[in-house]
């Protein structure tokens, strides 16, 4: 059967800077092992499906899969697969705010022209990392006890643990070893402080596959979460942007905004990059 297919560049700011998105629009008949093949297919971070909503406050429905595992959530294919459905023809409800429905529950996403931001979700786990997996970390990253400013647990459905480094230029010198700390899993995000001027913090988010670790170029999940734990902990104030993707080449931009309930946005651009069909 012949589907519409979307591939977005999120968090981008300029051709092919940011993350790629695989996004599959009328998805229902597809059962989940074919999704679960195709996501593994297309080999990016996320691929996604759309479906139609199952409530009637949602705007669309979505499956996210990274490769071959389904995530509840993920931040830049909440914002590829909005920026798809409206690409597609679909219409909010509301003219300034699509409903997400996927398994984590109901996602807000703001639209402000090319520029889409979700509402950082709660997270499921916080506070102070073990110390003897925090000696872990630090012995996968390569880095000293100096260097090494703080870890929390930054978890909103991915897994996430954040790491706090003492600047820019140890996060982009960081060469992780997974066997170095003896873990066989991991998914770690690291930030500091930025150098360059167009942001405010330097991001890195890596993730275990197999035995090795995988760097994820632009992460929206992380980036909600360690939002959430910068600004509660008085380490930074929103708004901010930060930057994402540089030791791979990539050019990422993640803006978070404070609303006055207190809720962070976590939003930039998303751009169509690939129109056409796929049999599937």
């Amino acid at each position: 059967m012949s589907r519409e297919f979307r591939q977005i560049d999120v968090f981008t700011t300029g051709p092919f800077t940011g993350n790629p998105l695989a996004v599959v629009a009328d998805a229902e008949g597809l059962d989940e092992d074919t999704m679960r093949r195709f996501s593994a297919w297309t080999n990016l971070s996320e691929c996604t499906f759309l479906l139609p909503p199952t409530v009637p406050e949602a705007d669309y429905r979505v499956r996210i899969f990274s490769l071959d595992t389904e995530l509840p959530f993920a931040g830049h294919p909440t914002l590829g697969t909005a920026r798809a459905w409206l690409d597609l023809g679909g219409s909010p409800a509301r003219d300034d705010l699509l409903i997400q429905e996927c398994p984590a529950g109901l996602i807000r996403v703001r639209r402000d022209g090319d520029t889409l931001a979700f509402a950082a979700p709660p997270r499921l786990r916080t506070g102070p990392v073990d110390p003897q997996l925090r000696e872990a970390i630090r012995r996968v990253l390569g880095v000293s006890e100096q260097q090494l400013v703080d870890a929390s647990w930054a978890d909103n459905g991915p897994g996430w643990i954040a790491v706090l480094l003492d600047n820019a230029e140890t996060v982009l010198s960081l060469r992780p070893e997974l066997t170095r700390g003896g873990l066989d899993d991991l998914k770690v995000g690291v930030v500091a402080p930025a150098a360059d001027g167009d942001a405010d913090v330097e991001v890195r988010a890596f993730f275990s596959a197999g035995r090795a670790l995988t760097e994820d170029p632009v992460t929206g999940s992380l980036n909600a979460s360690v939002a959430q734990w910068l600004t509660e902990t008085g380490r930074l104030t929103a708004p901010y942007v930060a930057a994402q993707g540089t030791a791979m080449g990539r050019r990422g931009r993640v803006h978070v905004d404070p609303d006055s309930d207190g809720t962070l946005w976590i939003g930039g651009e998303a751009r169509v990059a690939v129109r056409g069909s796929l049999e599937i």
